[in-house]
């Protein structure tokens, strides 16, 4: 009778899985993504891509400058760049005012002058760097300008010497 019975182990229930983090987050980022997508919609988001297609290009105003030509960088300083640009404006009137302010064109002129004085000839003759000069361009200017927007630089002459 000294017999031991057979101890049993309390045997743990299996862990939880995350069920209820799982229903939550089900829950919760779809409507997360629609309160966002709505807030989005309704504060003009997607008016900026709208207005832009809306501007015809007949529509824009475009402000021309004369010739520049600059001495570029490079190793012996006997590279130059002969390039002729204008300036693209949302409207007419936009490019009639500044066409029209001489400190705004003066101001314009020396800004891309020294942009293009900072460039060297290798850089210059690929596709992307021109497309780097445009941009440069439009940043540079952005500051003489204000709350007018130049859209585009248009090259009309673009000639490296080597």
């Amino acid at each position: 009778m000294d017999e031991e019975a057979p101890k049993t182990e309390p045997v743990a229930a299996p862990p939880r899985k995350g069920g209820g983090m799982k229903k939550l987050i089900v829950i919760a980022l779809p409507v997360i993504l629609l309160l966002g997508g709505g807030a989005w919609w309704m504060f003009g988001g997607s008016a900026g891509a709208v207005q832009a297609e809306e501007i015809k290009i007949e529509e824009r105003g475009i402000v021309p400058f004369e010739t520049f030509l600059v001495n570029l960088t490079d190793p012996g300083g006997n590279r130059f760049l002969k390039v002729s640009l204008q300036l693209v404006f949302d409207s007419e009137a936009d490019a009639k005012h500044v066409e029209d302010n001489a400190a705004l064109m003066g101001h314009a002129r020396s800004a891309i002058l020294e942009m293009l004085t900072e460039q060297n000839a290798q850089a210059l003759i690929t596709t992307e760097g021109k497309q780097k000069l445009k941009d440069g361009i439009k940043a540079r200017v952005a500051s003489v300008f204000g709350k007018l927007k130049v859209m585009d630089v248009l090259f009309s002459e673009f000639v490296v010497q080597f």
